[in-house]
């Protein structure tokens, strides 16, 4: 066998090239390139492989390997001849390789652009994903070193391999000829491409986070032998909610002859277990968690709940072995939440799993949670579980996730599973960092257009434990950015729990036009308030004075709904005096009754002090169980208790055919009788809404206006935006792009250094590449030389000083414009030396003028909390001092870019404010638009400012131009599917 040493690389070991990644049953497997090392590994894994397998892959009886076999596929130059395996454990479950070939078919070199592609899988993985992986990243690979097409030569009987290289997207040709199938494809990715492998991302991390939130069997490793710790409340925790499924305690220092531990089968460790462990929750010390991870993947448990502290967050000691415990899981083909964090809750009725410290299960629901810190969940959970004191809770929770340190399952893992997972309607989320926004803007962007998506964000330095980079964007960009992306991004816990509730059971507002009634006219007046300070449009508060009745709020909120000039209603009452005075339970049956008559718009109660108003408008239905949900005997739901001499049947009315989730009422331009909306949310476009689950029309209960209003705000501008997702216009295509000729540019200057500011030659040079033309500016170091340069490019010319102090500061007199001969040329040459100093400090140039307009600036910048951001202003004052900036994500679509123009607050001036000549916004706005493309297209370019932009009644002119470059990012949301790096 031969050795590392003997390796004959034309290239190093591609490092850059390993990764983890979730194949389609929600397991993970790593992805590497193979070496001379794996000689062993290989003959193992083919000898695993079936007779069949080998055949197809051979197109003959091939049992074993060959000394020579062996050496060929483990001797690559990482360049013409490229191997990769997926592994699981240390060892091989599935190998590719790829082989440049010239046009005769024959072993080539670059620049042959063609290479023959092909797999072997371990027929005990197969039907796992794995080849779709592998063919992501042998592809990537392939890219990187030259290769534009794939040829694969396929038996016809083996169905499983053509199916592999048909579903994947690419462009493709098939052939047949001596009995074997030719598919060749190009390696561009296309839309259909990027489809499919995205679709594959979401089945796949959606399932990963469902193994760990749906397990069968859970062991919880560190239970302590006396009551107390960690361990035993989370085991208590989980036996108190009923878990539906088997649980087991584990502790190594167990006696032997013990058998139970409050009730619970015990053992000494999870290798013990008999049958199948799915979840593991370890409640260990730090120091003892790598030798549990092992006995788990040993094992064949599937995933990790790890509470035990002492990771990232506590120092470099830690971080180090908070990689070495996320290493050695996905070794194992595991994932993990956590370390540090607080533990995960399900409360659908056949899962019924609180494996969290949380001591008592929340009411089942609609809402999904997910918190990094502990102490956010515990703050969560418990304003969602309290029914009074404040909001009140007229939902509970399908789903809890605390993720700690959230060193491997995050935020964007839970949306995935969020995404299409039937228990929830709305998600809401307390993000203390983002760890790849890139990712996080499109999953929020696709989960918002089918749910409502509520976000609370840190805003200071991310906490110890999280290693991302604070965002360098003020928080109002950042909140817009987010808002543009679907989010409903609020500022407070309090917020985020108001919202929720509002969410879950209304239906959205069509509109900002708000009614307001009840038996109070100064809180009315004050609610009045609230919604024109929110931006709604509220209609005169209608005053049912301090003796209405409850028939009188019936009567009053049934017109409301009725009339069509209202989209929502916000009802206050306060405590009432006299006979004649409702009950709180008869004014909420009222309320209800008159709402579930007209499902469409949303209806709020601004209540004050009215604590039993609040139960009784959540009563018996507050946990909005679904009708399947209910005990066939006693028709109640789980957990519901009926007072003596009370019906278990919920209070609350639903009209036939009413959604229990909040739609998007269409127009009622658009509003037919007997229209449908799809209820397949992995076929529904962007913007359609699903028909949610049956359940009662709930009414959430504020006890402030603001909160109430503020809450109805953020439901108009979701539902805004919801309508406006239905058309999100495209990203262009120009023919004069050539992406990549930009490429091979960026690669070269890469090569100099690991980041730079590209010289002017070679921004102009770059930027041509995607139809971005600079105008042209010569240095003119002497005033002959300035002269010289003006003759070159014709008169009339402008001189302008680069110096940093000086740029684009024409206020300063560092710019001199409209220079019609050789004389002003040079007079101006005289002053601004007189005026700056010498033309070394000043840096002149020459160039020529360009036709009169608005001077504006064009900005992109990678952040590290926003990902990629298109930024557009005037230039000076008006950006620079006042911030009057507009910003979009990228990629930027023609209706955004529109948008994007239109949304500073000096736009006017675009659209000949007070008499001036409208300028061309249409030429602008491409320019945006090839911004965008060459950012997108290419995540090595961080940076592009391009001021300034001078927008005439006829085209504009780029003045000025700089372009940063540095190599891309480990993790990136362009390429092949992977995890994040460790």
């Amino acid at each position: 066998m031969q050795t590392s040493a003997d390796r004959q690389d034309r290239h190093q070991y591609p490092a850059h090239w390993e990764a983890d990644v979730v194949l389609r049953d929600g397991g993970t497997a790593r992805i590497r390139p193979i070496t001379v090392d794996d000689a062993d590994r290989l003959v193992s894994f083919y000898e695993q492989v079936s007779d069949e397998s080998k055949y197809y892959r051979f197109f003959a009886p091939y049992p074993r390997l060959s000394a020579k076999d062996v050496h060929r596929f483990t001797h690559h130059d990482f360049v013409d001849r490229v191997g990769l395996a997926a592994t699981v454990g240390g060892e091989f479950i599935a190998t590719v390789r790829y082989d440049r070939i010239g046009a005769d078919g024959m072993p080539a070199s670059a620049p042959a652009d063609e290479a023959e592609v092909a797999f072997l899988v371990q027929d005990a993985h197969q039907g796992r994903g794995v080849a779709s992986a592998l063919l992501e990243h042998i592809a990537a690979v392939a890219r990187e070193r030259g290769i534009r097409r794939f040829a694969a030569e396929v038996l016809p009987a083996n169905n499983k391999m053509i199916k592999v290289f048909t579903d994947a997207g690419y462009t493709q040709k098939r052939s047949f000829e001596d009995g074997v199938v030719r598919l060749e494809f190009g390696l561009e990715p296309t839309d259909r491409s990027v489809a499919v492998q995205r679709a594959r991302e979401q089945r796949a991390e959606g399932r990963s986070v469902r193994r760990l939130l749906a397990p069968g069997s859970v062991a919880v490793v560190g239970v302590g032998r006396a009551p107390g710790g960690v361990g035993r409340s989370i085991l208590g925790n989980i036996r108190d909610a009923g878990y539906a499924g088997r649980l087991h305690a584990v502790n190594k220092a167990f006696p032997e002859d013990l058998k139970e531990v409050d009730g619970v089968p015990a053992y000494r460790s999870v290798r013990d277990i008999d049958g199948h462990v799915d979840l593991a929750v370890v409640a260990v010390p730090a120091e003892l968690v790598p030798a549990v991870v092992a006995e788990c993947g040993e094992h064949g448990v599937q995933g990790l709940v790890v509470l035990s502290a002492g990771y990232a967050e506590s120092g470099p000691e830690g971080r180090e072995r908070q990689r070495a415990l996320v290493r050695a899981a996905r070794a194992y083909g595991m994932r993990t939440i956590g370390p540090n964090a607080f533990g995960i809750i399900n409360t659908a009725p056949d899962v019924r799993l609180n494996a969290s410290l949380a001591p008592e299960m929340p009411r089942p629901g609609r809402i999904g949670l997910f918190a990094q810190s502990g102490a956010i969940g515990i703050a969560l959970l418990s304003r969602l579980h309290r029914r009074g004191g404040g909001v009140t809770g007229v939902t509970g929770v399908s789903t809890f996730v605390s993720a700690g340190n959230r060193a491997d399952v995050s935020g964007n893992d839970v949306l995935q599973y969020w995404y299409d997972d039937p228990e929830t309607d709305v998600a809401l989320m307390y993000l203390e960092s983002i760890g790849n926004p890139r990712k996080f803007t499109r999953l929020a962007r696709r989960t918002a257009a089918a749910k409502p998506l509520v976000v609370v964000q840190g805003t200071g330095t991310a906490p110890p434990g999280h290693t991302v980079r604070a965002t360098r964007l003020p928080y109002a960009t950042v909140s817009a950015l987010l808002r543009q992306a679907g989010v409903i991004r609020v500022d407070t816990i309090t917020e985020l729990v108001d919202a929720g509730l509002l969410l879950a059971r209304q239906p959205l507002p069509a509109g900002p036009r708000v009614a307001i009634l009840g038996n109070s006219e100064s809180l009315g007046v004050l609610t009045y308030d609230r919604c024109v300070a929110e931006g709604l449009r509220p209609a005169r508060p209608v005053d049912l004075t301090t003796g209405a009745t409850a028939e009188d709020f019936h009567r009053a909120l049934a017109a409301a709904l009725a009339d069509d000039t209202n989209d929502a209603v916000v009802v206050t009452a306060i405590p009432a005096i006299g006979e004649a005075s409702p009950g709180d339970a008869e004014l909420a049956e009222a309320l209800r009754s008159a709402a579930a008559a007209v499902p469409g718009k949303p209806v709020l109660v601004v209540h004050v002090e009215l604590g039993g108003l609040a139960e009784a408008l959540s009563a018996a239905a507050s946990t909005a169980p679904r009708a399947s949900d209910r005990d066939p005997a006693t028709g109640t739901a789980p957990g519901t208790h009926t007072a003596p001499g009370t019906h278990a049947t919920p209070l609350t009315h639903t009209a036939p055919g009413t959604p229990g989730r909040a739609p998007v009422p269409p127009s009622r331009e658009d509003a037919r009788p007997g229209s449908r909306l799809s209820d397949a949310v992995s076929e529904r476009p962007p913007g359609a809404v699903p028909n949610p689950p049956e359940g009662p029309r709930l009414i959430p209960a504020y006890p402030a206006a603001e909160r109430a209003v503020r809450a109805l705000s953020e439901a108009v501008g979701y539902a805004r935006w919801r309508r406006e997702a239905a058309d999100p216009g495209k990203v262009p295509e120009y023919d004069d792009i050539d992406e990549r000729a930009a490429a091979r540019l960026i690669q070269g200057l890469l090569e100099r250094g690991e980041g730079l500011t590209i010289s002017a030659a070679e921004t102009c040079e770059l930027l041509g590449k995607y139809g971005i033309h600079v105008r042209r500016a010569l240095p003119a170091p002497t005033p002959g030389a300035a002269a010289e340069a003006a003759r070159a490019l014709g008169y009339p010319v402008a001189l302008k000083a680069t110096a940093p102090h000086l740029r684009h500061r024409a206020d300063l007199g560092g710019v001199r414009l409209d220079l019609a001969d050789e004389e002003q040329l040079l007079r101006a040459y005289a002053e601004l030396t007189e005026l700056f100093g010498r033309p070394e400090e000043l840096r002149p140039v020459v160039q020529s003028m360009a036709p009169r307009g608005v001077d504006t600036v064009v900005r992109a910048v990678i952040d590290p909390a926003a990902g990629a951001v298109l930024s557009f202003g005037l230039a000076g004052a008006a950006s620079q001092l006042l911030g009057d900036m507009a910003h979009r994500l990228i990629p930027v679509t023609d209706r955004e870019a529109t948008s994007l123009v239109r949304s500073i607050r000096t736009a006017p001036l675009l659209f000949g404010w007070r008499g001036s000549t409208p300028v061309d916004t249409p030429a602008l706005e491409e320019l945006l638009l090839r911004v965008s493309r060459l950012v997108d297209d290419h995540p090595e370019v961080v940076a592009v400012t391009l001021e300034p932009v001078v927008v005439a009644p006829h085209g504009v002119s780029v003045l000025g131009a700089t372009v940063r470059i540095a190599p891309p990012p480990v993790r990136d949301d362009l390429g092949p599917r992977t995890m994040p790096a460790y």
